[in-house]
């Protein structure tokens, strides 16, 4: 039996190493995993509470339109429930976008050196990748409005990427929304964008309320510390996700991920420690780093990406040998470099204490 033309192509998605694969492997288990870029606070103590007490029902099948937390997301973004969808992670968003808006030789557009996801939905969908290169380690705005097309259907904007940790500006962004044609969808993948904290991080729910041709992917799984259960979402405007909701798989966010999803949502005192945690970290970090002459890319996400003049494949295998682990970038076209969570103190410290000895 032969798969459909392009599936051969693909390689399965490989996230950061389980902890307990490294367990079973090497037989360690003092392990400090920086590689998926989890909240290392954990999850919020009122999201844990509300899955303890929703883990009694889960002989029900779960609310299939998420009534709920479409409410309380809606309260909290100051926009209507009918804006909003609601995915098994924001990956799932993400192909719910290609299954519903990309036809085979449609043509998406992203970035060199962007989420893998991307080409993995363009592939799926039989579309035809057009990939514009990097400025730097940026996304180059001008190039994607240059790759245009009439037969552009998409176009995929990591804002912040991953694993660069760079970020498009509003202006850029706008830029961008002020050229691109009627037939084309732009979205904005900000999984990473609550940690962010600079005035010129582009207000992209406007877009949505102007009724453009815009889906905003956000995900439960970074700051909320929820990565586990698997919870996303989407906002654009209703028409666009009326059609979406057509493709979307019945029940594809279980009872206990919403329960955890809104508790998450409402314990602003914990989404704020982890931004704070994170900042501080962050600059620990990079004093660090810069003190022991690793050239690293300044991030707005919670990991920094490391150029190491050399094999980052080794590297991040020796740290494992140490059991710390981490994720090299080599898909991404950085075979010299790692990617790092921002831990905890203790965490972070054991990491730099280790690749010291390695380097």
């Amino acid at each position: 039996m032969k798969a459909r033309v392009g599936i051969e192509s693909i390689t399965p998605y490989q996230g950061g190493k389980p902890i307990e694969e490294v367990q079973r492997e090497l037989g360690l288990y003092d392990i400090v995993k920086l590689a998926s870029n989890e909240n290392p606070l954990g999850p919020s103590p009122i999201a844990v509470e509300a899955m303890q007490q929703a883990v009694k029902q889960v002989h029900l099948y779960p609310d299939g339109n998420g009534y709920y937390l479409k409410q309380d997301l809606s309260h909290h973004l100051g926009l209507e429930p009918d804006r909003l969808i609601l995915g098994n992670g924001s990956n799932e968003v993400l192909q719910i976008i290609g299954e519903t808006f990309i036809s085979p030789n449609d043509e998406v557009i992203y970035s060199e050196s962007a989420f893998v996801v991307y080409r993995l939905v363009a592939t799926i969908c039989g579309a035809k990748s057009v990939v514009t290169p990097m400025q730097g380690y940026d996304h180059d705005i001008e190039a994607m409005i240059a790759a245009i097309t009439e037969r552009t259907k998409v176009i995929f904007i990591a804002n912040p990427n991953n694993p660069t940790g760079t970020m498009v500006t509003a202006a850029q962004a706008q830029k961008l929304m002020d050229y691109v044609p009627e037939h084309v969808l732009v979205v904005f993948d900000e999984a990473y964008g609550e940690y962010i904290n600079r005035a010129d991080y582009p207000q992209t729910l406007p877009y949505v309320q102007q009724v453009r041709n815009v889906v905003i992917s956000r995900t439960f799984s970074k700051v909320y510390g929820l990565a586990g259960m698997r919870i996303g979402y989407g906002i654009a405007p209703p028409h666009l996700i009326e059609l979406m909701n057509r493709v979307r798989q019945p029940f594809n966010c279980n009872l206990v991920a919403q329960a955890a999803a809104q508790a998450a949502l409402s314990d602003l005192d914990y989404v704020e420690q982890s931004r704070k945690t994170n900042a501080q970290e962050k600059q620990k970090l990079y004093q660090v780093l810069t003190a022991l002459g690793i050239q690293y890319i300044p991030s707005e996400g919670n990991f920094i990406m490391l150029n190491l003049n050399q094999s980052g494949e080794a590297v991040a295998q020796r740290l494992l040998q140490q059991g710390i682990i981490v994720r090299p970038i080599t898909g991404y076209g950085f075979p010299n470099s790692i990617r790092v969570t921002i831990g905890t103190r203790r965490q972070n410290v054991r990491f730099i204490e280790t690749l010291t000895a390695i380097l």
